[in-house]
């Protein structure tokens, strides 16, 4: 345990060691505390002034521990708020969404000694039972990274980090962090980078050391991170170049398509869709898929594409009669 910890952070941590391992001697609870016995007697005396009490035993199997019987108060939970804390906590540790997956269990297992027995039975078959369809992450994010990351958004800090591309070549970067998001099994940031001029993103595991920089900036309006890497996916160049008009409103439209497809404009004709897409066929799939009538302004292979699936569902159909 760091030094920099608080008196009442060790008060704490000391009940919380008793009431998981029933008794501790005195040079263990030191040890894992991280304290001296002196500093280890005072912490007891501030449990008892809590009401807490301990009991202590002398000889050489003696030790420190929790009267038998004594509960602490619970934390009021309902039924549905600890079971949507659980299951939050149960998505976190199967998506590996942090290097900290001891931190999760530990936090689950905090959570199922405050809830009744008749709650906590039901979260652990649920712990069991369910499984998530939710794409992991690559790498695990590093949690002081995410901790420094997120200081940096909130109180609009620049933020200089050596940064490892795509291509293998480092570089040194300052960037005015606007947002985080985990995307495509990876956690990225996105901010303005000042030495491309223009808003970028960065992944999470490619970063060096990062330094908070006493410099501030100000931030978009409602910017969001996550949808600025759902429609750079959508508008990276690639083979073709797709536009087309869906004959609908813009609600309807994102009801089906997401961002990682398509960039959506509402006009005054309909909405329209821009895509840069590797596999024409494969877009002319999704879009033999919606409901409502569409126009195809470019390209001109695209319409060769449906054409061509609309006869395999024809003969499909014959074949079927």
């Amino acid at each position: 345990m760091s030094h920099s910890y608080h008196p009442t952070t060790r008060v704490l941590a000391l009940l919380e060691l008793l009431q998981n391992h029933g008794q501790l001697s005195g040079g263990d609870l030191a040890q894992m505390l991280d304290i001296d016995r002196r500093s280890l007697r005072r912490y007891i005396v501030t449990l008892e002034e809590m009401g807490i009490p301990i009991m202590t035993s002398r000889g050489r199997h003696g030790g420190y521990s929790i009267m038998p019987g004594f509960k602490l108060p619970p934390m009021m939970f309902n039924e549905e708020e600890g079971f949507a804390i659980f299951i939050a906590l149960s998505a976190a540790r199967q998506m590996k969404l942090l290097d900290v997956a001891s931190s999760i269990e530990s936090a689950q297992s905090k959570l199922q000694r405050i809830l009744p027995e008749k709650i906590r039975q039901r979260l652990l078959a649920a712990d069991v039972a369910i499984e998530f369809n939710l794409q992991s992450a690559a790498i695990p994010a590093d949690k002081e990274m995410l901790a420094m990351l997120s200081h940096a958004i909130a109180h609009k800090q620049t933020v200089q980090f050596r940064y490892r591309g795509a291509n293998e070549v480092e570089s040194e970067r300052a960037v005015d962090v606007y947002g985080m998001a985990f995307h495509a099994a990876c956690w990225y940031f996105v901010g303005f980078c000042h030495l491309r001029q223009d808003i970028r993103s960065f992944r999470l595991d490619r970063l060096g050391h990062i330094d908070l920089l006493k410099h501030d900036f100000d931030a978009p309006v409602n910017f969001s991170a996550l949808g600025y890497l759902r429609s750079t996916v959508a508008t990276i160049p690639r083979n073709y170049s797709v536009e087309v008009l869906l004959k609908t409103d813009l609600q309807s439209a994102r009801k089906y398509l997401s961002d990682a497809i398509a960039v959506l404009e509402q006009t005054n004709e309909g909405v329209l869709l821009y895509n840069q897409s590797e596999d024409l066929s494969w877009f002319a799939r999704q879009l033999a898929s919606l409901p409502f009538d569409f126009e195809i302004r470019k390209p001109a292979k695209l319409q060769d594409e449906l054409r061509r699936l609309a006869h395999h569902l024809l003969v499909q159909f014959s074949s079927e009669i």
